[in-house]
């Protein structure tokens, strides 16, 4: 991409082109290891080596952050009331304005995916493209083959009047309190909850752990969050 050195670096994030065109007499940017004084210069972001501030720069258009929510957090770009998700970024990383791809519930944790790119935002939520979703859930009540079956056969959500897509349910663990994964191929509001209410229980912790092919990076704290890494996006280029 081809983008004049000003605009390059405060859309970026590093300051206000005022700022930028002062830093850039200053002598303190540098193309491809020359200083350039000339903030209206053009460069080449796919060739040329930035350096502001004796630190390279790389231009990036999208971000895709990867965030294991905690409960108590919507997730929303603002709230009146409560905190979001966006809150919890970094500034360098708000500044490129991400949403989350659907919403996890303001009680449920784990796998969020944060991206500025509308195009993969609708891929992932498209009815069309069948991502799977995946949530470890715990229980209040016996899972039985009985509700697998159910779950297999899509659950009739009687407040909105809809049978669920066929969803996999796999029992971990049967007894008073159960606990299980549960797969499924689309979002409607509180659908686990509602599913397991539909077979008579309730669920009382539950945990996004994969989105279609990117897992939950265990090692990230609840309310931690990093960049995809270069393999990660390449697996959700398949829903494009």
């Amino acid at each position: 991409m081809k983008i004049r050195i000003d605009k390059m670096l405060s859309n970026v994030g590093l300051g206000a082109r005022s700022q930028i065109k002062i830093d850039t007499k200053r002598g303190c940017v540098q193309i491809n290891d020359v200083v350039v004084k000339d903030y209206s210069k053009i460069i080449d972001t796919d060739k040329d080596v930035v350096k502001y501030k004796n630190e390279i720069i790389k231009y990036v258009q999208f971000i895709y952050l990867m965030m294991n929510k905690p409960t108590g957090v919507v997730s929303a770009t603002e709230d009146n009331y409560d905190k979001t998700v966006i809150d919890l970024l970094e500034d360098k990383d708000k500044f490129y304005e991400p949403f989350p791809v659907g919403r996890l519930d303001k009680d449920t944790e784990g796998l969020l995916i944060l991206t500025n790119d509308g195009i993969l935002n609708h891929n992932l939520l498209s009815p069309k493209k069948h991502v799977d979703k995946v949530y470890y859930a715990e229980v209040e009540g016996l899972v039985t083959e009985e509700d697998v079956e159910a779950f297999a056969e899509g659950i009739y959500l009687i407040n909105e009047d809809y049978t669920t897509l066929p969803a996999k349910l796999e029992i971990i663990e049967a007894g008073q309190q159960s606990k299980c994964y549960v797969t499924i191929r689309e979002g409607k509001f509180h659908q686990v909850k509602r599913m397991f209410v539909a077979v008579g229980k309730e669920v009382i912790y539950l945990k996004r752990i994969a989105m279609g092919a990117i897992n939950l990076d265990e090692t990230l704290e609840l309310g931690e969050y990093r960049h995809l890494t270069e393999e990660e996006f390449k697996l959700l280029e398949q829903y494009s």
